[in-house]
């Protein structure tokens, strides 16, 4: 924070958002929010997900302290994650975010729209002008 009370967002609170609001730690932490979850729970509940990418987003994820592995003793050994008390403290600004998009989602929707269509017909009038026409920003 600023010394006049403006909030900054600087290297290493964007280097945090970027790792614990990515692709997919949202829906691991709404997962985990809900219950502990295994593995494979988590990939089922998150189908687009590669083992890959969910490997390392966990990974992350504890590693900023938001959640925590647990070695759960069964035949075979099994790891449950769980959401953190520090994890549990981002639910309120994610619901908020999440309501945001809610309620906006029809202008973003109709933004999207308009310059898609702006987008396109910069590009049919560079098609007319033939492959020397300079790109339209």
């Amino acid at each position: 924070m600023d010394t006049d009370g403006e909030l900054r967002i600087d290297a290493p609170h964007r280097e945090l958002l970027d790792q614990v609001l990515d692709k997919w730690s949202l829906g691991v932490l709404n997962e985990l929010c809900e219950r502990p979850c295994r593995f494979n729970e988590l990939r089922r509940a998150i189908p687009a997900v590669t083992q890959k990418s969910l490997t390392a987003t966990l990974r992350r994820l504890e590693r900023n302290g938001v959640i925590e592995r647990e070695v759960v003793s069964t035949r075979p050994v099994a790891i449950r994650y769980r959401i953190t008390p520090l994890g549990k403290t981002l639910r309120e600004p994610i619901d908020v975010l999440l309501a945001w998009a809610s309620e906006h989602m029809p202008a973003i929707e109709r933004a999207r729209d308009a310059f898609d269509t702006r987008v396109e017909a910069g590009h049919a009038v560079a098609a007319r002008r033939g492959p020397r026409a300079e790109p339209l920003d």
